[in-house]
């Protein structure tokens, strides 16, 4: 294989792909205007929902209206998942009751149906391909 043909084969595999896609998130149904509105962005199962340190974008951004938009930039095309926190107290943590139930809103994209605990990566997976994606993601209250 020639020097050439090498190079070519690095940059057009997945690692190298261009990360100039972004995904912007708009967050709805939040209850109030307390606190941070606090996204996690995941590139695949590995610790999504809950370990944001494993996510590869994250951010929490001041509520200062009914609905929030939060752009994730530099994004390989590819598959992703959004898990969003509304971190009413601002402590950065996603508070329970004494029964391990979410007292603080939470929300994912594609917004699938909370049944008995978290979605997994697939049944939140959404495609971002081309120069920019947009979803929606509304907030889910247990109490």
């Amino acid at each position: 294989m020639t020097l050439t043909a090498i190079a070519a084969a690095t940059v057009s595999s997945p690692a190298y792909a261009s990360r100039n896609s972004q995904l912007t998130v708009q967050v709805t149904g939040l209850r109030d205007q307390r606190g941070q509105v606090c996204l996690s962005l995941f590139a695949n199962p590995d610790g999504f929902p809950g370990d944001g340190s494993k996510a590869v974008q994250s951010r929490c951004v001041p509520i200062t209206t009914s609905t929030v938009s939060v752009t994730f930039e530099q994004l390989s095309p590819g598959s992703y998942a959004v898990a969003i926190l509304h971190d009413a107290n601002r402590d950065a943590q996603a508070n329970r009751n004494f029964l391990g139930i979410p007292i603080e809103g939470f929300g994912f994209s594609r917004n699938p149906t909370i049944r008995m605990g978290p979605p997994g990566f697939e049944e939140a997976a959404v495609q971002v391909s081309g120069s920019a994606a947009n979803i929606q993601i509304r907030m889910n209250y247990l109490r």
